[in-house]
């Protein structure tokens, strides 16, 4: 909107923060002077050079490291970094938006984040709401995945009416949960597509695809939580069964993004604490977590 009303000049440069690593991630960012490494060809402006005068999206920012955080406070604050290897700062003046896939306050809490720039991001804050939350939409996401794939693949693909009422209760249920949000819904609409014999989705077919949706999803949370626990316990979670690794891992998920013992205790008693005399949800939750031989600090 502020570039078609010429209060804009610049260009939107797009920033994937997860990809900002090894030896080439400052010079991507901030620029580097050949002086840096004495070969001819090795400039390089930097995209917040490239930013200047427009807007600069840096999506997945709870991904950048200490020092670029660091860095880029700076830039943000000022206006002006250093290039690598440049003795002098050059300006940088534009406009920022940034997105996160976790929440930043709790990565703050947990020193993963610093609160100094969480302040800067967050003059104003928009929560996306996850696929699974917008089931109002899935009948639109899904005319227009139908569309996207007839321009990719050349020919037009529809739904049989028994074929389109299946998938559509499916993706509006409240237990698809779509844990790769719409990456997940186009991928599965494009293999439907794709596979569609004589351009016609039948009811069979969206049944194997279901099938498959929720035996990928059940596969990816299985290691999700193995990985998790093991990262904690170490060869120990062999030791631990089936069921107690989907609770333990859920209950290191809710540690995590809690202020306090006592806070997590909260959100996970919740229901049965009411029914109890003493009402001491930190001490329940430390006995909990004793029995696997963790603690909250090394949570």
């Amino acid at each position: 909107m502020k570039l078609n009303r010429r209060r804009i000049k610049g260009r939107l440069v797009h920033v994937n923060c997860a990809t900002l690593n090894g030896p080439d991630a400052m010079a991507t960012l901030f620029g580097q002077r050949r002086s840096h490494l004495g070969v001819a060809g090795t400039e390089r402006s930097g995209l917040l050079r490239e930013a200047d005068g427009g807007v600069l999206f840096l999506d997945d920012v709870d991904e950048l490291n200490a020092n670029m955080q660091s860095v880029l406070l700076h830039a943000i604050e000022t206006g002006r970094f250093y290039p690598l290897g440049s003795d002098h700062e050059i300006s940088s003046r534009f406009h920022l938006i940034a997105g996160a896939n976790r929440d930043l306050r709790s990565l703050t809490a947990s020193g993963q984040f610093r609160p100094d720039l969480l302040a800067r991001l967050n003059t104003w804050s928009f929560t996306l709401p996850a696929l699974r939350h917008r089931t109002e939409d899935m009948d639109a996401n899904l005319r227009h995945e139908l569309d996207r794939c007839e321009r990719n693949l050349g020919t037009y693909v529809g739904f049989n009416s028994d074929a389109r009422a299946q998938y559509l209760d499916f993706a509006k249920d409240p237990a698809t949960q779509w844990p790769g949000n719409f990456r997940d819904f186009s991928g599965s609409i494009r293999r439907l597509c794709t596979l569609a014999p004589r351009g016609r989705i039948t009811r069979a077919m969206v049944t194997t695809e279901i099938e498959r949706l929720q035996a990928d999803w059940k596969s990816a949370q299985s290691n999700d939580d193995f990985k998790l626990v093991a990262g904690l316990i170490g060869d120990a979670v062999s030791e631990v069964d089936p069921f107690d690794l989907v609770q333990l891992a859920h209950v290191i998920r809710t540690c995590r993004t809690s202020a306090s013992l006592s806070a997590a205790g909260r959100a996970l008693f919740a229901v049965s604490r009411s029914k109890r005399k003493t009402q001491n949800d930190a001490d329940r939750l430390r006995k909990y977590l004793g029995k696997f031989g963790l603690e909250w600090e090394a949570i």
